[in-house]
């Protein structure tokens, strides 16, 4: 695949000020041709009131730059977790708002973590959140949940292509349902990542290759089959530059969207106060296909 085909971002923000035109320009800051954000803060329920005049104010400043509105995400909120059945209500609740804004948005991908069991056993946590996805894909958005693949830390659900593949069997929408991939995740819940290909292979035939429609770009601070889910940036982790660059370059997946979730970098050990995002750098690097020994350096000076 060469580097003009390739589709990728990375996390940007989503501002109450300037709300998706904002992210657009932070994309472009990045030499982006995509990127994913999320409605509002991760951590809460607030949710301010979409201005369509920002909206279409961004969807003029994308075609002017060739992004494709229909390879933008949106990230569901942390807050979610279908496979707790003690707020099961709520969170299906949230999540249907949450697809009315990304379908007013004119987005049509929403990346959600599938969900954790908590206190109930495995089986319960997967026949809620299928319960659940049923009840809000149950509509008339074109929206399409991708399931994100998971390391497997504490009692989450979705680190598996058997978990994975029972959830998508059950789901009745499968126009509506798909899978992001997630290079940590799969990484830290012990997938082979010099052997991608052949994770692939398993996937096209336990679930079929047609539903992945993302891949979350990161290294990881972690072993293989640590299930401890921290990321890295791109190059100095446990995955390795050249292992990534095969992924991200990988024909199979040629059309869908690659985004970046790499930490953002401290200006030094004893001033964490001042972060500073590597997007920029970590997307030429990617472009170039050559790793970049004064990466930290350069994000620190802004060069």
């Amino acid at each position: 695949m060469k580097k003009e085909d390739l589709i990728i971002g990375s996390h940007v923000g989503f501002s109450s000020k300037e709300q998706l035109l904002g992210s657009v320009k932070e994309a472009l800051s990045y030499g982006a041709n995509t990127f994913m954000f999320y409605t509002g803060a991760p951590q809460n329920t607030k949710r301010l009131p979409l201005d369509d005049n920002l909206t279409y104010e961004a969807y003029q400043l994308m075609k002017e730059n060739s992004i494709d509105l229909s390879k933008i995400i949106i990230h569901a909120p942390y807050i979610v977790n279908l496979g707790n059945l003690a707020n099961f209500d709520f969170s299906v609740s949230f999540l249907q708002g949450e697809i009315e804004r990304a379908s007013t948005l004119g987005i049509k991908y929403m990346v959600l973590h599938p969900g954790a069991s908590v206190s109930y056993t495995k089986e319960q946590a997967l026949n809620s959140i299928i319960d659940g996805l049923n009840i809000i894909l149950d509509n008339d958005k074109d929206v399409t949940i991708l399931l994100e693949t998971m390391a497997g830390k504490g009692t989450e659900i979705g680190s598996t292509l058997e978990e994975l593949k029972e959830i998508i069997e059950k789901v009745k929408f499968k126009d509506k349902i798909g899978v992001c991939l997630d290079t940590c995740h799969l990484f830290d819940s012990g997938v082979d990542l010099n052997n991608f290909d052949a994770y692939l292979d398993d996937f096209d035939k336990e679930i079929g290759i047609k539903y992945i429609k993302c891949i979350h770009i990161n290294d990881s601070k972690n072993l293989s089959g640590s299930h401890k889910d921290r990321h890295e940036n791109i190059g100095l982790g446990n995955i390795g530059f050249n292992t990534l660059i095969d992924i991200i370059y990988n024909e199979r997946l040629k059309d869908i969207p690659r985004i970046l979730e790499t930490p953002y970098v401290a200006l030094s050990d004893n001033d964490k106060e001042k972060i500073y995002p590597p997007y920029k750098y970590e997307i030429k690097m990617i472009k170039n296909k050559e790793f970049d020994n004064k990466l930290l350096e350069k994000i620190r000076n802004n060069e």
